[in-house]
Protein backbone atom coordinates (compact mmCIF):
# COMPACT_ATOMS: atom_id res chain seq x y z
CA UNK A 1 0.00 0.00 0.00
CA UNK A 2 1.11 3.54 -0.71
CA UNK A 3 1.10 5.92 2.37
CA UNK A 4 2.41 9.32 3.28
CA UNK A 5 5.31 9.50 5.63
CA UNK A 6 5.73 11.54 8.19
CA UNK A 7 8.71 11.80 10.75
CA UNK A 8 9.28 13.63 13.97
CA UNK A 9 10.58 13.66 17.54
CA UNK A 10 8.75 11.58 20.25
CA UNK A 11 9.82 12.81 23.83
CA UNK A 12 11.25 9.20 24.66
CA UNK A 13 13.31 9.48 21.24
CA UNK A 14 14.59 12.53 22.35
CA UNK A 15 15.14 11.57 26.09
CA UNK A 16 17.45 8.16 24.82
CA UNK A 17 19.47 9.89 21.91
CA UNK A 18 20.12 13.15 24.16
CA UNK A 19 21.10 10.42 26.92
CA UNK A 20 23.35 8.44 24.27
CA UNK A 21 21.42 5.59 24.75
CA UNK A 22 21.06 5.23 20.44
CA UNK A 23 22.30 1.03 20.56
CA UNK A 24 20.00 0.25 23.61
CA UNK A 25 17.09 -1.78 22.90
CA UNK A 26 14.78 0.87 24.55
CA UNK A 27 15.77 3.31 21.60
CA UNK A 28 15.16 0.39 18.91
CA UNK A 29 11.69 -0.35 20.79
CA UNK A 30 11.00 3.10 20.63
CA UNK A 31 11.91 4.18 17.13
CA UNK A 32 11.80 1.03 14.91
CA UNK A 33 8.34 1.59 14.75
CA UNK A 34 5.61 2.84 12.33
CA UNK A 35 2.42 4.09 13.54
CA UNK A 36 -0.43 3.20 11.38
CA UNK A 37 -4.04 4.41 11.57
CA UNK A 38 -6.88 1.40 12.30
CA UNK A 39 -8.18 1.10 9.33
CA UNK A 40 -4.64 1.63 7.00
CA UNK A 41 -3.47 -1.66 9.91
CA UNK A 42 -6.49 -3.41 9.18
CA UNK A 43 -5.96 -3.60 5.59
CA UNK A 44 -2.52 -4.63 5.83
CA UNK A 45 -3.78 -7.69 8.01
CA UNK A 46 -2.86 -6.78 11.29
CA UNK A 47 1.20 -7.47 10.76
CA UNK A 48 3.37 -7.52 14.04
CA UNK A 49 5.99 -5.79 10.97
CA UNK A 50 6.01 -4.39 8.41
CA UNK A 51 8.71 -3.25 5.92
CA UNK A 52 8.70 0.23 4.15
CA UNK A 53 10.27 1.24 1.07
CA UNK A 54 11.51 4.53 -0.37
CA UNK A 55 9.56 6.36 -3.18
CA UNK A 56 12.33 5.12 -5.62
CA UNK A 57 11.92 1.22 -4.27
CA UNK A 58 15.48 1.51 -3.63
CA UNK A 59 15.71 1.36 0.09
CA UNK A 60 13.89 -0.14 2.48
CA UNK A 61 13.83 -1.24 6.10
CA UNK A 62 11.72 -3.33 8.88
CA UNK A 63 9.89 -2.27 12.07
CA UNK A 64 7.51 -3.25 14.42
CA UNK A 65 4.24 -1.92 13.41
CA UNK A 66 1.90 0.70 16.40
CA UNK A 67 -2.01 0.89 15.65
CA UNK A 68 -3.19 3.85 16.67
CA UNK A 69 -5.63 6.98 16.16
CA UNK A 70 -3.03 9.19 16.08
CA UNK A 71 -2.20 8.97 12.51
CA UNK A 72 -4.69 9.25 9.62
CA UNK A 73 -5.50 7.11 6.90
CA UNK A 74 -2.97 7.25 4.07
CA UNK A 75 -0.54 8.34 5.96
CA UNK A 76 2.26 6.69 8.41
CA UNK A 77 4.01 7.98 11.02
CA UNK A 78 7.93 6.82 12.46
CA UNK A 79 9.97 8.80 14.75
CA UNK A 80 12.76 10.73 13.02
CA UNK A 81 15.80 8.09 13.60
CA UNK A 82 18.03 5.82 12.06
CA UNK A 83 15.21 3.56 10.56
CA UNK A 84 12.91 6.48 9.34
CA UNK A 85 16.11 7.77 7.67
CA UNK A 86 16.87 4.47 5.37
CA UNK A 87 13.56 5.42 3.76
CA UNK A 88 13.20 9.63 3.95
CA UNK A 89 13.12 11.04 0.66
CA UNK A 90 16.86 12.69 0.81
CA UNK A 91 16.06 15.65 -1.71
CA UNK A 92 16.52 19.15 0.04
CA UNK A 93 15.23 21.87 -2.29
CA UNK A 94 18.24 23.50 -2.04
CA UNK A 95 17.07 23.92 1.92
CA UNK A 96 19.26 21.50 3.78
CA UNK A 97 17.39 19.66 5.28
CA UNK A 98 15.59 16.40 3.44
CA UNK A 99 11.44 15.72 3.22
CA UNK A 100 10.65 14.80 6.68
CA UNK A 101 7.05 15.56 5.98
CA UNK A 102 4.71 14.21 3.18
CA UNK A 103 7.49 11.47 1.75
CA UNK A 104 5.56 8.58 -0.41
CA UNK A 105 6.89 5.33 0.53
CA UNK A 106 5.20 1.66 0.21
CA UNK A 107 4.35 -0.38 3.51
CA UNK A 108 3.73 -4.35 3.58
CA UNK A 109 3.45 -7.09 6.07
CA UNK A 110 7.28 -8.64 6.98
CA UNK A 111 8.43 -11.48 8.71
CA UNK A 112 11.93 -10.45 8.38
CA UNK A 113 14.10 -9.26 11.38
CA UNK A 114 13.82 -5.82 12.68
CA UNK A 115 17.01 -4.48 12.82
CA UNK A 116 19.52 -2.88 15.34
CA UNK A 117 20.57 0.77 15.02
CA UNK A 118 24.41 -0.74 14.29
CA UNK A 119 23.08 -3.52 12.55
CA UNK A 120 21.24 -0.56 10.56
CA UNK A 121 24.76 0.95 9.79
CA UNK A 122 26.43 -1.81 9.07
CA UNK A 123 24.20 -3.20 6.54
CA UNK A 124 22.49 -0.45 4.92
CA UNK A 125 25.17 1.87 4.64
CA UNK A 126 28.23 -0.41 4.96
CA UNK A 127 27.35 -3.05 2.70
CA UNK A 128 28.00 -5.86 5.18
CA UNK A 129 29.12 -6.25 8.68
Amino acid sequence: MKFLLNTGSTIDEGRLAKGGNKYSEEYKKECAVCWISPEDFDLLGCPEKVKVTSTDGRYSIVVNTKCTDRVMCGNIFMPRAIWSNVVVNPWTFSTGSPLYKGSPVTVEPSDDEVLDAEDVVLKLYYGGE
